[in-house]
């Protein structure tokens, strides 16, 4: 898989993917003409084959590339489809059996004092048992399955942060200002070469990956796909505010112990300070970032918005119960000497 990459990450433009089924290939194939064309939501029924939206190639890959149009330029589609409303409405169509999944998921939530949802972040990760992902790749991985863990890495970390900033603009006071904090520090500070997203980048690039954005989205499966969709879902429906708060919370909370275990992986395995970077820098921030998340952000949003202090367990609880769904896909795969990408689309 390892190339020889002699272009650096550039603008946001992407190829429409190959489709997956009947939503992508109707979605795609109307997005190439005019935004106002008309695009027909699909039909309940039309959705409900899907025995799980959440492993659903069609779906998923229709949806991201939905969401897509809200973060890149895609080649050959006119921008004012963003906004056209026969498109809004067919990505709602996917939207609603994939939030019921998420929500299916995840189970009930408990209630709690909106003055403890602090104690409630740290408890529910606390008692998290996900598959030992991490471990594994710190201990046993080859680079090659190093590598596929950064490719399915990329489809969030080469956009990290953006999902999470939609919420911004819906947050005030405390929990707004704890949110740009932790922002600023993910966009790098203002330092450009140190934006998150460009330290991804950059350890592609010295494992001989293509690190430009959407390079390989066709061979992203779908549960790969949804750990992205659940945070687009999350950041741009203003009434998920809560959700894509706890979301970030989890995330922060849960990500410095992971990131110093990639970080050991890429030394075992010989790779230098390009490698590496990107996963120390999250050991550092992380660490930081993880009462902000928790108490100031998470806390400090269910103080003010006391009727958000479930939504804010749901966006945690989801962000573990998918991330654990893809790491136990990316180890069935390992485990039977296998690649847990897709193959190429025109192999």
């Amino acid at each position: 898989m390892a190339t020889t990459v002699t272009r650096p990450a550039g603008p946001r433009t992407i190829e429409l993917p190959t489709p997956r089924g009947p939503l992508s290939e109707r979605l795609f194939t109307t997005l190439l003409l005019p935004a106002g064309t008309r695009l027909d939501a699909p039909v309940p029924e039309q959705l409900e084959a899907s025995a799980d939206p959440l492993v659903d190639e069609d779906l998923q890959l229709a949806l991201y590339v939905s969401y897509e149009l809200h973060y890149s330029e895609l080649a050959g589609v006119d921008p004012d489809w963003e906004w056209d409303p026969g498109q809004l409405a067919f990505r709602a169509a996917l939207e609603r059996p994939f939030e019921a999944a998420i929500r299916q998921l995840v189970g009930s939530i408990e209630e709690v004092d909106p003055t403890q949802v602090g104690t409630a972040l740290q408890e529910l990760i606390a008692a998290d048992d996900g598959p030992p992902l991490s471990r594994r790749i710190e201990t046993r991985a080859d680079a090659e399955q190093v590598r596929e863990f950064l490719i399915h890495r990329s489809a969030y970390q080469l956009k990290e942060a953006d999902p999470h900033s939609w919420a911004i603009p819906r947050l005030a006071g405390r929990p707004k200002a704890a949110l740009v904090e932790i922002q600023t520090d993910e966009y790098g500070g203002g330092d450009a070469e140190r934006i998150h997203a460009v330290l991804f980048a950059k350890a592609m690039r010295a494992l001989g990956l293509d690190p430009a954005y959407g390079t390989y989205l066709e061979r992203l499966p779908a549960i790969t796909l949804a750990t992205v969709n659940l945070m687009s879902l999350c950041g741009l429906h203003r009434r998920l505010r809560g959700a894509i708060v706890g979301h970030l919370a989890a995330f922060e909370m849960t990500s410095s112990l992971p990131n110093r275990r990639y970080g050991n992986a890429l030394r075992r395995l010989g790779f230098d300070r390009d490698a590496t970077d990107f996963f120390d820098e999250h050991v550092t921030a992380d660490a930081v970032h993880e009462n902000i998340a928790a108490w100031d952000l998470a806390g400090g949003l269910a103080t003010a918005e006391p009727q958000l202090a479930g939504d804010i367990l749901l966006g945690a609880r989801a962000l573990l119960a998918i991330e654990a769904r893809w790491a136990e896909h990316l180890l069935a795969a390992w485990d039977d000497d296998a690649s847990s990408l897709l193959p190429p689309a025109h192999a």
